[in-house]
């Protein structure tokens, strides 16, 4: 196996389930996010203050479109699926896992909307973003598991047994 990306929306656990799956699996990880604050020389919330949602979307494909990794766990954000060629090019390296988490319990996780550099439009809420973005992790993803129907090791364990079967 190549590569592995999560996605999932924010608060779904992608960069901290992904750092476990790269250390079972001997592999390295990746956070797509820290990639657009490299190339753009600062932090995503600051990145979208400047230049908008539909910009923004527009950088993190070109950042994500620049990865290039061997035996690497990937946690892009959660608006990768917003933008096809950023998605499709993560698809082209590896296995896509979805991460699913109902809108309550990320609403209990986010309190910080405004400044954790989550990509929305003016006057949208969670549940608004959770409604536009489910039916795109669903459609790109290969194997889709329940981050939320457990301890962080049983969703890991689900990951894991998930992925022998591709």
């Amino acid at each position: 196996m190549k590569n592995i990306t999560l996605i999932g929306m924010p608060g779904s656990g992608k960069s901290t389930l992904g750092v476990l799956l790269a250390k079972t699996l001997g592999f390295g990880f990746l956070d797509t996010d820290l990639v657009i604050q490299q190339r753009e020389g600062d932090l995503l919330q600051n990145i979208l203050d400047k230049v908008g949602t539909e910009a923004f979307l527009d950088l993190e494909a070109d950042a994500i479109c620049s990865v290039e990794c061997d035996r690497t766990v990937i946690a892009p954000g959660g608006s990768v699926i917003c933008r096809e060629r950023g998605i499709e090019h993560l698809r082209a390296l590896g296995p896509v896992v979805y991460l699913r988490i109902p809108c309550d319990v990320l609403e209990a996780r986010i309190h910080n909307m405004g400044s954790r550099g989550i990509a929305f439009r003016p006057g949208e809420t969670l549940q608004d973003i959770y409604d536009y973005r489910t039916p795109l992790y669903e459609k790109y993803a290969d194997i889709v598991v329940d981050g939320d129907k457990g301890t962080l090791e049983e969703t890991l364990a689900a990951v894991l047994q998930a992925l022998i079967g591709v």
